[in-house]
């Protein structure tokens, strides 16, 4: 097996039992390889929390780019629809970097992987939105709801996608 299939494992591992919890067994077991295998693609817990952050965070960026319009207020409609989904299908227990960020706090390697998707992310919400100005206030949109998808569900993102496109329709106005 690859190592982007065990990434693959690994991500599934911990976004379902977080990084605290798995033992090395249910890490091996979960990757579905060797123990030789598995610490010589990743050899530490923290190679495989990166290994399962930057799969993640390729993934992520694929399915929200799958499709989407190409910017303005129905990309956006578009990235929040497809952020429950991915919540829903992939991280019912909320924002899988954060998670990573509170477990590791002091990982470097960790911080700067979570940096790198969060940076990324603002990137992407200005490029659909077509409103480098509205990246910021998009992004702790996108975060919160993905961060409070937990406890809230789908109702928070809605209220998130309701806000962004307020924002942006409010900024539209305000520029005319």
């Amino acid at each position: 097996m690859d190592k982007d299939r065990i990434a693959a494992r690994l991500e599934e591992l911990f976004s379902q039992q977080g990084f605290a919890t798995p033992s090395v067994h249910d890490i091996k077991k979960a990757s579905g390889v060797s123990m030789r295998t598995l610490y010589r693609h990743f050899p530490s817990k923290e190679t495989m929390v990166i290994g399962a952050l930057d799969h993640h965070h390729a993934r992520y960026l694929d399915f929200l780019a799958l499709d989407t319009p190409p910017r303005g207020t129905d990309a956006i409609t578009e990235l929040f629809q497809r952020l429950a989904q991915w919540m829903e299908s992939n991280a019912p227990n909320g924002c899988l970097s954060m998670s990573a960020f509170a477990a590791f706090p002091n990982n470097t390697q960790v911080t700067a992987s979570v940096k790198q998707h969060k940076h990324d992310m603002h990137r992407l919400l200005a490029t659909l939105s077509g409103r480098e100005d509205l990246a910021g206030e998009l992004f702790l949109l996108h975060e919160g709801a993905s961060t409070a998808w937990p406890t809230l569900g789908e109702e928070i993102i809605r209220t998130a996608q309701t806000a962004a496109l307020k924002l942006m329709r409010r900024n539209d106005d305000d520029a005319a």
